[in-house]
């Protein structure tokens, strides 16, 4: 549609609604400055581009027609939503953003939530994080339901995004303290098959990354317990389930050296998993290179350090990406 197909502009609107509120034309143009032949014609072009009667004429005050009720209803809201617009921008000039709505992957809360807030102080009017799944955060960003999303899926098949790696860590073997761990790769299967298998659902990244592990190493286990998140994981594991997890997992589920679980190196390694910040692109000027400049800074000096405390077997395998 061309612009000279509007039916009106916001000039327009204006002129209506102050003619609404005055009750004449005359003291309209009284409220706007302007000259009362001004307004008269204004009007009569917004009713001949709408085809309708907007004011009874007959009456003083004029009276609003029903065709002149439903655009004083709308016309309301239009030009709130416009003020409230142009006053979001002035704030993002000034390196404020009115909203911000995150999804942030659940096994990274306990990690980053303080620095989050932190951060977002002072740069953000309205924050809101919404802790889960990595896939339903991804679907969410595509649909503009969530502006930042800080996952296990980079999405790189898809345009328009930017990506800021953030952290990558080992997966690991996740036992009681009184079974033995797997010495080869032979011997994985088997032990796998032998003992309850607790997994992360289907529905997770961490999940499918997982059973396409065990594809590739052509281990087939049936299925047995499934948890969403890390702390239903390391609960079933604490009944005696063993489970493939990773340390930032377990570091959302309160592992500590007390409990009576053991973490072990996978029989056949290689199996990392990275955590990335993805946005889109050109939507929010440097606020998402400086936040990841952040959650790097905090990572580096504040988790790996607990971590590496946690898990020093896969300490040189835990690192801040830049």
């Amino acid at each position: 549609m061309a612009i000279s197909d509007l039916p009106f502009d916001l000039s327009s609107l204006t002129v209506f609604l102050a003619v609404c509120d005055n009750g004449s034309m005359a003291a309209a143009a009284r409220t706007l400055k302007v000259t009362q032949p001004a307004i008269s014609q204004t009007i009569a072009d917004l009713e001949s581009h709408l085809g309708t009667t907007l004011f009874d004429r007959s009456v003083r005050p004029l009276a609003l027609t029903a065709a002149g009720a439903v655009l004083r209803q709308h016309a309301v809201g239009m030009l709130a939503e416009v003020r409230h617009i142009a006053t979001s921008i002035q704030e993002m000039r000034l390196g404020r953003v009115p909203q911000l709505r995150m999804g942030v992957v659940d096994s990274l809360s306990r990690a980053v939530s303080a620095h989050i807030s932190t951060f977002m102080q002072g740069r953000v009017n309205r924050l809101t994080v919404h802790a889960g799944l990595t896939e339903t955060h991804a679907a969410s960003l595509l649909t503009r339901q969530i502006d930042f999303v800080i996952g296990v899926d980079e999405m790189e098949d898809i345009s328009g995004l930017e990506r800021w790696p953030l952290f990558e860590e080992p997966y690991l073997l996740l036992c009681p303290r009184n079974i033995t761990p797997p010495k080869s790769a032979d011997s994985f299967a088997l032990f796998l098959k032998s003992h309850p298998f607790v997994r992360f659902s289907q529905r997770s990244r961490t999940g499918t990354e997982v059973e396409r592990y065990l594809r590739r190493l052509k281990i087939d286990i049936p299925f047995q317990q499934e948890f969403d998140l890390p702390d239903g994981v390391f609960a079933a594991c604490q009944q005696g389930g063993i489970a493939i997890t990773t340390p930032l997992c377990l570091y959302e589920a309160g592992f500590t050296h007390t409990q009576d679980m053991v973490c072990h190196p996978l029989p056949i390694g290689g199996f990392q998993r990275r955590l990335t910040l993805v946005v889109r692109r050109r939507e929010f000027g440097r606020l998402p290179l400086d936040f990841a400049l952040c959650l790097r800074e905090n990572l580096k000096d504040s988790t790996l350090v607990t971590l590496e405390a946690l898990f020093p077997a896969f300490a040189g395998q835990m690192r801040v990406l830049a």
